[in-house]
């Protein structure tokens, strides 16, 4: 991995004592005080809730710079692997640091197809599972117990065998997936093809019965493309924290996959997508549509109601990837021939908050979740099964920074300090009977 410059220093001063603190500078210029010495030097720890100005670790994955709305993987530009590659490619751009050649794109897609398929007795699970169990509850629970059936994945610590590790992962969890959707609809479980590509072969999973002769369209193939690169990696946010959080006490890949999933599910992260979905129903059936009446709800203080998929805690321009997935929703109904009311919806809503200065001034602008669900949507996909998706798209991301911490000579455990507001030291009374 390649280290952080050290330049300057920042000098610190508290009561009597004076201490330089080093100044380490990333390759696109990002600064940042070192302040492993804080607490040994002057007893004194930050206070950042939410981790909003710390940097935990230094990485080569993902850069992002939220105030001019650039997102790049190992140095590629999102728009560009979003027009030019697919998502099998960028998985492995991400896992090895180097887009694929011909042949290693070849072996890597025929692994992804040889692991596909789920051990027999893993199916008995989905046997047990209730039929309204929500997708992600049974994507975590596959995810973790993967390590009971393949446990020899646990033991390949080689980096030249990590494409073993990651195409399994990769291929048995949108396995998985597909399976959790075909038992909610009651539907027999279809397996994998070897004939198809990964994006194809999922859509196959989802929507093929004895009965209706499905083929994937190469629409929905190439879009399904673009959303999981769109969703591949996005640098410490939420659940990869928790990702590295939980491998850094040394648990194994699937269990730290699994509480990324866990962790993705909320509605402040990978749940927003739904939650966006349910909102535009929500405007269109009780308040008619009507987009003022809503934009007022959104801007008093004193309403719990939030716009869902406007505003992001790192972008304070457009989301670069909600650029991409706007044009390629509007690309998708086009071309499927779909009318749908929420999208004209999401689009007045959109100008309204875009003209408004209320959001303007505040850096709100539509994210990444805002138009993925109406093109999912399109699809045929469910709604409860959007943020399956977007797990699915995260998990080369997962793989990637869990890789990348366990490299890192200089990880550590994972262990925040607190700022303590209980009662102080209390004399105990004991009860006398």
């Amino acid at each position: 991995m390649k280290k952080a410059t050290n330049s300057k220093a920042a000098t610190l001063k508290f009561g009597s004592k004076t201490i330089e603190l080093p100044i380490i500078t990333g390759t696109e210029n990002e600064q940042a005080i070192d302040i492993r010495a804080l607490r040994k030097e002057t007893g004194l720890i930050t206070y950042d809730p939410g981790f909003v100005n710390t940097g935990s670790c230094e990485s080569e994955i993902t850069y992002i710079d939220g105030e001019k709305g650039i997102l790049r993987y190992r140095g590629y530009d999102i728009n560009d692997l979003a027009e030019n590659c697919e998502f099998v490619e960028v998985a492995y751009l991400l896992v090895h640091g180097k887009l694929p050649a011909p042949k290693q794109k070849e072996a890597f897609s025929k692994h992804l197809n040889s692991h596909s398929m789920l051990h027999e007795d893993m199916r008995h699970f989905f046997g047990n599972f209730p039929d309204h169990a929500h997708p992600m509850a049974t994507l975590s629970a596959m995810a973790v117990s993967l390590s009971s059936f393949y446990p020899e994945l646990e033991s390949i610590e080689q980096r030249e065998n990590v494409d073993f590790k990651v195409t399994r992962l990769l291929s048995k969890m949108r396995t998985a997936a597909a399976f959790s959707y075909k038992k909610s609809e009651g539907h027999p479980i279809v397996q994998p093809r070897h004939d198809l590509s990964y994006c194809a072969n999922f859509l196959n999973m989802m929507f093929w019965t004895p009965v209706n002769g499905y083929e994937p369209d190469p629409v929905c193939v190439k879009a399904l493309n673009k959303l999981l690169i769109l969703h591949a990696d996005h640098e410490q946010n939420c659940s990869a924290s928790v990702v590295k959080m939980v491998g850094s006490s040394d648990a194994n890949l699937y269990a730290s996959i699994s509480a990324g999933i866990c962790a993705l599910w909320g509605p402040l992260h990978g749940g927003a997508n739904q939650h966006v979905i349910e909102m535009l129903d929500r405007i269109l059936r009780k308040d008619k549509g009507n987009v003022k009446k809503v934009l007022a709800r959104a801007k008093d203080k004193s309403n719990p109601f939030r716009l869902m998929g406007i505003g992001h805690r790192v972008y304070k321009s457009y989301d670069p990837r909600a650029k991409v997935a706007k044009q390629m929703c509007k690309d998708v109904l086009a071309q499927l021939g779909v009318n749908d009311p929420l999208v004209d919806l999401a689009q007045k809503l959109e100008e309204a908050v875009l003209a408004d200065d209320y959001f303007h001034s505040r850096n709100l602008y539509p994210n990444i979740d805002f138009y993925t669900g109406l093109t999912y949507r399109a699809m045929g996909i469910p709604t409860n099964m959007f943020t399956v998706m977007f797990a699915i798209g995260r998990i080369p991301g997962w793989i990637a920074q869990w890789l990348e911490m366990k490299a890192d000579p200089e990880s550590r455990i994972g262990r925040p300090r607190q700022i303590y507001t209980g009662p102080v030291k209390r004399e105990f009374k004991p009860k006398h009977i």
